[in-house]
């Protein structure tokens, strides 16, 4: 099934918990052993919630959104699409898939950056958490390292 309301209402929930750094819906909605790659950071693995927690307390100081790398005395709205959103659900799992748009309006402008994304979220005791996130380039990236 590619849309599933429930699924879809929790994604979205998780998703804006972030962009309001929202520290305490964000732990609500992701486990705590959670994995994830963010090509753009590392290309490594990510452990657990410190790395996001951080971010958030940082941006939630300065009055800035996730996404937004604008000096925010500069009063900018953002905006989260989610472009091709397919959900499969297996019973207590499910996998979202879509491009992640984060639109900002600038000055100069509404500015687009753009990500593919996988969010996979299992049911525990009637509670659904993120458990792994993986982001790739929404560009067409080259097959063998430069």
């Amino acid at each position: 099934m590619s849309h599933d309301p429930e699924i879809h209402n929790f994604l979205l929930q998780h998703l804006q918990a972030i962009m309001e750094n929202d520290i305490e819906t964000y732990h609500a909605t992701t486990s705590p052993d959670l994995t994830l790659y963010e090509w753009w950071v590392t290309p490594q693995r990510i452990d657990g919630l410190p790395f996001h927690d951080f971010m958030m307390a940082e941006n939630a100081k300065r009055g800035a959104v996730f996404g937004e790398e604008t000096d925010p005395a500069e009063k900018t709205t953002t905006r989260l699409d989610l472009a091709n959103l397919h959900i499969q659900r297996y019973g207590d799992t499910a996998i979202a898939s879509y491009t992640m748009l984060l639109s900002t309006g600038l000055p100069m402008g509404v500015k687009v950056v753009a990500h593919n994304e996988t969010r996979v979220m299992v049911q525990q005791k009637g509670t659904w958490q993120v458990v792994h996130v993986h982001k790739s380039p929404a560009w067409p990236a080259p097959h063998t390292q430069p």
